[in-house]
């Protein structure tokens, strides 16, 4: 029993120190580009930040490969990647924030960034697979949900924590912050003893083919149950990516401030993420994963719902209470995490243990390349269609979304007849 509750500490710690700089670029980022008047479309293609989460697959299986085996497979990889973060920071500490109308101050922030995210993205890909191997089946969703908790929680202070504290400390300040909570997140690595596993060797490695990629698709193609897991992987995300570029800038448009969309809207919505996070790993234990999965999906629908209402509203100029905005976003931010624990448990599931990292990064990032790309066009056409009627559109996309899982359900029950 303790040796699972230092395991869970470990992924509450690494998922925590990954969430704080996506958390800024996801949640932060959008709303101090809106407050500087860019447009919708211009905040759309900054998710190319987050393309190395879209790709990471390619160099997943290096991951699951090679390590050091003295120090731990993952671990090997977890630990510098994390250092190389806490110095990304500190580099960004020193960025002259106010030059930033500058091109070439610009693009320098751009490239730091840019390299957060693929020190990230790579690290992720480890602590997948150290996660993968070190937790069974029953406890794969108590370990999700401490990953979703962990995440959400670098969300609160990434994203929240950050536009509240530009609002009283300076640029440096708050990023150098950042680094020492990355820092103090690194400590359970650290001292955590991988167990031993086999690693192969580059010597041993297999030239790359082609052959090999389409091998290795075959467990997500070959049978009807897994083609259909694929569609719903494909388009799991399809609503959140056409969503993601509009709902900070919306609440900027209906006139909330840094301070109030830092705490009433990223940090308490992080706060109901947590929440939703424990609330989906306790109804696992009763429910099955597919019922959540539709459940939760459904409901999700409906919060997409009072968000094309909010769009309305401020479409047709009417005055919308704050406390009502946070409510909804509270709301949409918690069904978000139910379903994501319910998904990445799921994923986990689907996952083999000789290619747990592999697997995880695979499906993962199927879902990471469609929301990212659609993140990157849709904030275009909301330019063209305003707030409201896009919003209702996706709503009707989210709907149509739940098809998949509903005959991938009907192909699973078929393959374990």
């Amino acid at each position: 029993m303790l040796q699972m509750r230092n395991i869970y500490v470990l992924l509450f710690s690494l998922y925590w120190a990954q969430g704080l700089p996506v958390g800024f670029m996801t949640h932060a980022l959008p709303v101090i580009l809106r407050a500087q008047g860019v447009s919708l479309a211009h905040i759309g293609g900054f998710g190319l930040l987050m393309l190395p989460w879209s790709i990471k697959v390619f160099w997943a299986p290096w991951i699951d490969r090679i390590g050091h085996h003295k120090h731990g497979h993952y671990r090997s990889w977890i630990l510098p990647l994390q250092g190389m973060s806490i110095a990304i920071l500190i580099l960004l500490s020193f960025m002259p924030i106010q030059a930033l109308d500058q091109p070439l101050y610009l693009m320098a922030l751009f490239v730091a960034l840019l390299s957060m995210n693929m020190v990230g993205a790579t690290q992720d890909v480890a602590t997948d697979g150290l996660a993968v191997s070190l937790l069974k089946s029953e406890q794969q969703h108590w370990g999700n949900m401490f990953q979703v908790v962990g995440s959400r929680l670098g969300f609160i202070i990434g994203g929240g924590a950050i536009l509240w504290a530009l609002d009283w400390l300076d640029w440096q300040s708050t990023f150098l912050a950042l680094a020492v909570l990355v820092f103090f997140n690194s400590l359970p690595i650290l001292f955590y003893k991988e167990p031993v596993r086999q690693v192969t060797t580059p010597s041993t490695q297999q030239a790359f083919h082609w052959q090999s990629v389409r091998d290795y698709l075959t467990y997500f193609v070959g049978q009807s149950h897994m083609w259909w897991w694929l569609m719903v992987l494909l388009s799991f995300k399809i609503a959140d990516g056409l969503a993601g570029p509009l709902l900070k800038p919306l609440m900027v448009d209906l006139g909330l401030s840094y301070s109030q969309i830092g705490i009433y809207v990223t940090m308490l919505g992080a706060l109901a993420a947590l929440l939703g996070a424990g609330l989906a790993g306790y109804l696992l234990k009763y429910i099955g994963r597919f019922q959540a999965l539709w459940l939760f999906s459904v409901l999700k629908v409906f919060s997409l719902g009072a968000y094309a209402w909010l769009a309305w509203q401020y479409q047709n100029q009417v005055l919308v209470h704050p406390w009502l905005i946070y409510t909804i976003n509270a709301v949409e931010d918690m069904l978000a995490s139910m379903l994501l624990v319910v998904m990445l448990t799921l994923v986990m599931q689907y996952s083999r243990k000789r290619m747990a990292g592999t697997d995880f990064t695979f499906q993962v990032s199927v879902m990471a390349t469609v929301n990212g790309g659609l993140y990157i066009v849709s904030g275009i056409i909301a330019d063209q269609l305003g707030y409201a009627l896009y919003l209702s559109m996706i709503c009707v996309v989210a709907l149509l979304s739940i098809i998949p899982m509903l005959i991938w359900h009907k192909e699973s029950q078929k393959n374990i007849a």
